[in-house]
C-alpha cells in the first residue's frame, strides 16, 4: 500500500513541487490558528481549576491539530479512485462504529449521551466519521445510478434505505444535530444529482415533518425549542446557557474587551471552549472579529463548493459530489453552531469546524480539508478524466533546464 502511494501522483510532490490550492489552504489554516488562540483563551480558567494547568486544553488541542494535519497529509497521497472503490466498505464501517458506540462497556456516556468510544485518554466520536463516509458512499451511488436517480422514483428512494437506519442509530445516542447535518447534506447532494423538483419538494416537506415529530417525541427537545424563543423567561434554568452567550455578545460590542479578557468564560458560560467558543470570540474580539470569522468561513465554504464545480467541469463527477457533500457538512454545522450561539436556533451540541475544542471533530475536519485539496488538484490536472490519458513522462522529475527556466 505504501509503495503504491509513493508511486501514485500526488499534489505533495511532482514536477511543480507542492501543488495545492493555496487560497483554500490558507483559509483553513487561518481558521485553525484562530481556533487554537480562542481555545487557549476560552479554556484557561476551566483548565486551571480542573487540572491546575491553564494551558491543559490548549496543549491537547495542539496535539489534535498536529494529528489532524498528519491525517490530512496522508489523505493527500490517496487517489480519489481508492475512495470510490471503497465507498460501500466505508458505509459498513460507519454502521459498525455507530453500533459499537451504543454497546455498554465500549461507548462512553457524557452528559447523558453515548457518543464516544474511549481509547485511553482520547475519545473518538463515530458520528464525525459516519457523516463523511455517508458523503463518500452517496457520491459513489449518484455516479453509478445517475440516470436512475434522475428518472426513477425508486432510484431516488433507495439511498434512504441506508440513510434512515443510520439516522436512527444517531438518534439513539442521541445526536440530533449530527442527524440533521448528515441528512441535510444528503438531500443537497441528491438535489445537485439532478432529482426533479417535485420529488425534491416532497422530500423537503417530509424532512420538515420528521423534524417536527422528532422534536415533539422527546421532552428535552421540546423544552429547548420553547426556551430559545424567550430564554430570559427562565434565565437561571433552561435558558441559562443561551442568556450567558447573549451577554457575551453584548459585552463584546464592536471591538471586544480584548483577547483573554472574557468574563463569561469564568464559569458563567458552560462549554465555553467547545459548543460556545464563538460567543467567547465575539466577547473578546467584538462584532468586527465575529463578522471577520464568519467571512473567513464563508470563503472556505464557498471555495469548497467551487472545487466541486471545477471537478464537474473536468467530468470527475464522483469528486464533484464528494466536494459538495463536504461543503454542505461544513456549512450546515457552521450555520447551526453560530445560530445556537446568537439565539436563532435551539441549543444543540454541535462543534464549530476548525474552531471548537474536540479531537474527533478537528482531525476529521483536517482530513476533509485535505480531501478537498486533492479533489481540486485532480480536477485541475485532469487526473482521472475519462478524456485524458497519462504516461510516465507526465510525472517525471523536471530536468535542470526546466528548473532553470522556472517551469
Amino acid at each position: 500500500m505504501l509503495a503504491f502511494l509513493r508511486q501514485a501522483p500526488s499534489p505533495l510532490y511532482g514536477r511543480r513541487g507542492v501543488d495545492l490550492d493555496f487560497p483554500m489552504l490558507a483559509g483553513c489554516l487561518a481558521l485553525l490558528g484562530l481556533g487554537l488562540v480562542m481555545i487557549t483563551s476560552a479554556s484557561s480558567e476551566v483548565a486551571a481549576v480542573n487540572s491546575g494547568n491553564p494551558l491543559y486544553h490548549m496543549i491537547r488541542h495542539l496535539i489534535y491539530v498536529v494529528l489532524g494535519l498528519g491525517a490530512g497529509a496522508a489523505m493527500l497521497l490517496v487517489p480519489l479512485s481508492f475512495w470510490q472503490r471503497m465507498d460501500w466498505m466505508l458505509l459498513l464501517a460507519a454502521f459498525g462504529l455507530l453500533i459499537l458506540v451504543l454497546l455498554p462497556g465500549i461507548g462512553r456516556e457524557v452528559n447523558g449521551s453515548m457518543r464516544w468510544i474511549g481509547f485511553g485518554a482520547f475519545n473518538v466520536q463515530p458520528s464525525e466519521l459516519a457523516k463523511v463516509f455517508v458523503v463518500i458512499y452517496l457520491a459513489g451511488y449518484l455516479v453509478r445510478r445517475q440516470e436512475e436517480v434522475r428518472e426513477s422514483l425508486w432510484g431516488f428512494a433507495k439511498p434512504f434505505l441506508v440513510l434512515l437506519p443510520m439516522a436512527f442509530l444517531l438518534l439513539l445516542e442521541p445526536d440530533f444535530g449530527a442527524t440533521v447535518v448528515m441528512m441535510g447534506a444528503a438531500v443537497a447532494m441528491l438535489f445537485l444529482g439532478g432529482v426533479g423538483m417535485i420529488r425534491f419538494s416532497l422530500l423537503v416537506i417530509a424532512a420538515v415533518g420528521a423534524v417536527v415529530v422528532l422534536v415533539q417525541t422527546q421532552e428535552y427537545r421540546l423544552q429547548r425549542l420553547i426556551t430559545f424563543t424567550d430564554p430570559w423567561a427562565d434565565q437561571y434554568g433552561a435558558g441559562y446557557q443561551l442568556t450567558q452567550a447573549l451577554i457575551a455578545f453584548g459585552r463584546g460590542e464592536w471591538l471586544g474587551v480584548g483577547l483573554g479578557n472574557s468574563v463569561q468564560k469564568q464559569f458563567y458560560l458552560p462549554e465555553a471552549h467547545t459548543d460556545f467558543v464563538f460567543s467567547v470570540l465575539a466577547e473578546e474580539l467584538g462584532m468586527i472579529g465575529a463578522l471577520a470569522t464568519i467571512a473567513l468561513f464563508a470563503f472556505v465554504g464557498v471555495r469548497a463548493l467551487y472545487i466541486g464545480l471545477w471537478a464537474e467541469k473536468a467530468r470527475q463527477f464522483f469528486a464533484a459530489y464528494v466536494a459538495w457533500g463536504l461543503a454542505f457538512l461544513w456549512l450546515g454545522q457552521f450555520l447551526i453552531n453560530v445560530g445556537v450561539n446568537v439565539g436563532l436556533l435551539p441549543t444543540k451540541g454541535l462543534t464549530l469546524p476548525f474552531l471548537s475544542y474536540g479531537g474527533s471533530s478537528l482531525v476529521v475536519t483536517c482530513a476533509c480539508m485535505a480531501l478537498l485539496l486533492r479533489i481540486e488538484w485532480e480536477s485541475r490536472t485532469v487526473l482521472g478524466s475519462e478524456d485524458t490519458e497519462f504516461d510516465e513522462s507526465d510525472f517525471a522529475e523536471p530536468s535542470a533546464k526546466e528548473v532553470a527556466h522556472g517551469r
